[in-house]
Order: structure tokens, then C-alpha cells, then sequence
């Protein structure tokens, strides 16, 4: 199986992959890397397609996992962040955790804790470090859960239901799976993207 692949995901795994994805992306340091959004979207078509594909899943199941994996992956990411410390994030070496860890805390500063909990679910790499940093810094428990429940089931949610309306909407979109997807992946980087594109040129106006 390829864990980059959201395809990959869904085959091999079905709706149980859609779960230990968002779990793994949302919950562990290591799952930065996992095609969150994209494995929503594509799960969401694959609930359109017919029952004799090589894919097909239920909606009703792939909400249910979609939410269920990227609510526990957050308060476990919350906990880990709360008996870890720093030291959980210092361990990795990784330039795209550390800077997304800058970044989480830049939300945390600009926004406050609610709006960034909720926010940070559509950044890819920010929505995996925001959530043990907030254990970090020792955001109230009961404010991480009720956002990050509000953000968690507005992201999964959303972007099955978006995957699930443009299958229902074209038949046979499936055909066309792969474009798809990377256009997927390329509109969900687009934040991290002007976030990125924004903090270098306040650096840079700093600096002058």
C-alpha cells in the first residue's frame, strides 16, 4: 500500500483506511505526510460509484470514520502535547514540521485559540502540529475540545460531502479519479501556500 496514495487508502482498507488516516494525520507527528484532504474527497466520490466497482463505500460509514478519525486524532495529538512538552516536536528534524509549528503558534498569536483550532483543520502539516502545540501551551481543555470538534466535523464533513456532490453531479467522474485529486491536493495547499508567501514578506519588511 502507498500512504500517499488516498486511492491506495480506500482499496486496500476501505473505510477502516479513511479512519486510521485522519487518526494518524491529526493524532501523530508522523502522519504529516498522510493525503487528508485528498482521501476525503475521493472517499466522498467513491460512495457514488456503482456497487460492482473495485471502490465503492457507503456514505453514512465514511462520515462516521472521517469524523470518529480526525476527532480522536486530535485530543490524542492535545493529549501527547500535554505530557510531551516541547521535546515531542524538538525530537523531529523535519523543516516542514518546524515550520508548521511556527506557523500554528503565528495562528495562535493572530487569532486566539478559537478561530486557529478551527482554521488550522484546513492547513495541510499545520492541522497535525496545532493540535499537541495546543497541549504545549496549555490551551483549556474544554476550549480545544469544542473547537477542534466544531473544525473537525466542518473539514470532514465538508470535504466528503464536496467529493460526494461532484460524483453524484457527473457520472462516471471516477474515470477521471487522478486529475482530480491533484487538483485536490493542489487547492489544499494554496493556504499554506499565501501563509508562507505572507510570513516571508513580513520578514523581509522587518528586516528592512
Amino acid at each position: 500500500m502507498n500512504p500517499l496514495s488516498a486511492t491506495s487508502w480506500l482499496s486496500s482498507l476501505g473505510t477502516a483506511g479513511v479512519f486510521l488516516a485522519l487518526f494518524a494525520e491529526t493524532g501523530l507527528l508522523i502522519g504529516f505526510f498522510l493525503p487528508g484532504d485528498s482521501l476525503l474527497f475521493t472517499a466522498g466520490l467513491f460512495c457514488t460509484t456503482s456497487a460492482t466497482a473495485t471502490v465503492h463505500l457507503s456514505l453514512p460509514a465514511v462520515l462516521v470514520a472521517s469524523v470518529a478519525g480526525a476527532l480522536l486524532g486530535a485530543q490524542t495529538g492535545f493529549f501527547l502535547g500535554r505530557r510531551g512538552g516541547r521535546a515531542l516536536l524538538a525530537k523531529s528534524r523535519n523543516p516542514h514540521l518546524h515550520r508548521g509549528m511556527a506557523r500554528a503558534e503565528e495562528l495562535f498569536g493572530r487569532y486566539g485559540h478559537a478561530k486557529a483550532i478551527v482554521l488550522a483543520r484546513f492547513v495541510p502539516v499545520v492541522r497535525t502540529v496545532l493540535n499537541p502545540l495546543a497541549g504545549i501551551l496549555e490551551v483549556p481543555a474544554r476550549t480545544f475540545a469544542l473547537w477542534q470538534v466544531l473544525g473537525g466535523v466542518l473539514w470532514s464533513v465538508g470535504v466528503t460531502i464536496a467529493g460526494y456532490v461532484l460524483g453524484s453531479s457527473i457520472p462516471g467522474i471516477d474515470q477521471y479519479l487522478l486529475p482530480i485529486v491533484a487538483l485536490v491536493v493542489v487547492v489544499s495547499l494554496i493556504p499554506l501556500a499565501l501563509e508562507l508567501r505572507r510570513s516571508r514578506k513580513q520578514r523581509t519588511g522587518d528586516r528592512a
